[in-house]
């Protein structure tokens, strides 16, 4: 076990190392307008600090998004109704489309140098838990898994991760999420605390993507069912302290779209990005040739396997994930646009919160599980 934890655990550091060599030589200077949306961003929280949430175009009198548009040869540089990832509002400002969490990641670094150190930051994070879960497995097959999904996860962090500047701190916050909510269900006693971090990080996630506020679905299913059906009031503390934890989280964007739309609950993207649900073959197309595919297949998999095979607070993870899937994956499916990214994250946070939630099961009842499915089937009541 030792000489194989040793094998996986090198295998993820030279996936890591590798991809720190490549992301190294990016260049902030692709010409991908949203790239340039999130480093004007995070040029505002450098000169404005909190005041870097108003994103009105009149701020930039020092033409530093002009200029960029000049450097990529947009035509309508100087009509700000023109310039992409942004949008006019209802009081006739032009403002940013997107929320405020990855601008403000970026400008913690030295401008000019500042999405390299935000990629590496996140993947060292990915990499830590990769490695943590390795060293957690207890038997060939659990550590065989974790370490196959552990290099998986590392190499994703530059592929498809590299496709938007918000999937890097995503992929990183899902990976402590997964952590979290595997401790908060394998243990007897659920922590309030620990539901109401976990709710924290999904609502600070909320900062990075919009779609991201559909990660706690899952979790409120899982908290609001068995409330309505049992009135219980640890349930409720549970919901509560979640709820609470999600909408602190989210604060950012929702002071964000109060100063730049108007209103806490009113968006800054534009009716193309606003549409109502519509399935659309194409698009499911699209999936269907994408390694997003593959990512939906293993979670769906993992989940439909440990809800039958799992110990009790295992199926109870799995539960949690079964619910976030069914609705990430309706809500995407239905979404008439496509990216190589959308449905990562929350494969991502399903396929970590299973894995962790495996390999904290305790042995005897990992040995344990397969007896009760024997017996069961014969139909004898274990004692």
């Amino acid at each position: 076990m030792k000489a194989a934890k040793l094998a996986f655990g090198l295998i993820c550091l030279a996936i890591l190392a590798s991809n720190i060599l490549t992301m190294s030589r990016w260049s902030e200077a692709r010409g991908v307008y949203d790239d340039i949306c999130y480093l004007r961003q995070a040029h505002l929280f450098q000169r404005f600090g909190l005041g870097g949430l108003d994103t009105n175009a009149i701020r930039d009198d020092d033409r530093y998004f002009e200029g960029k548009m000049k450097e990529i040869g947009f035509a309508e540089w100087k009509d700000p109704i023109r310039w992409p990832c942004h949008n006019p509002m209802r009081d006739g400002k032009v403002v940013m489309q997107y929320p405020p969490g990855t601008g403000f990641l970026l400008a913690l670094f030295p401008e000019g140098h500042q999405v390299v150190p935000l990629y590496i930051a996140a993947s060292l994070i990915v990499c830590g838990l990769a490695l943590s879960g390795i060293a957690m497995a207890r038997t060939l097959p659990s550590l065989t898994g974790a370490g196959v999904f552990g290099a998986l996860a590392v190499y994703l962090m530059i592929n498809p991760a590299k496709a938007s500047y918000s999937v890097a701190p995503t992929m990183a916050l899902c990976a402590v999420a997964g952590l979290l909510t595997a401790l908060w269900l394998t243990r007897d006693k659920r922590s309030v605390l620990l539901i109401a971090l976990i709710g924290l990080l999904l609502g600070a996630s909320v900062n990075f993507r919009l779609p991201n506020a559909l990660l706690a679905a899952g979790y409120f299913l899982f908290l609001g069912i068995p409330f309505l059906w049992t009135r219980s009031l640890a349930t409720f503390v549970q919901g509560l302290a979640f709820g609470a934890g999600v909408l602190v989280g989210m604060a950012p964007t929702l002071a964000a779209q109060a100063i730049n739309a108007g209103s806490a609950l009113a968006t800054t993207y534009g009716s193309a990005d606003v549409v109502a649900p519509a399935f659309d073959l194409a698009v499911f197309g699209q999936y269907l040739r994408d390694m997003q595919f593959v990512l939906i297949v293993l979670a769906i998999g993992a989940t439909v396997w440990l809800l039958r095979a799992g110990e009790r607070h295992v199926r109870q993870a799995a539960l949690v994930a079964a619910g976030n899937l069914v609705v990430n994956l309706g809500f995407f499916m239905s979404h008439p646009i496509f990216t190589p990214y959308y449905v990562v994250p929350i494969t991502m946070l399903s396929l970590w919160t299973l894995a962790f939630a495996r390999l904290l099961q305790p042995v005897e009842a990992r040995e344990a599980a397969p007896v009760r499915r024997e017996s069961t089937n014969l139909g004898v009541l274990p004692r």
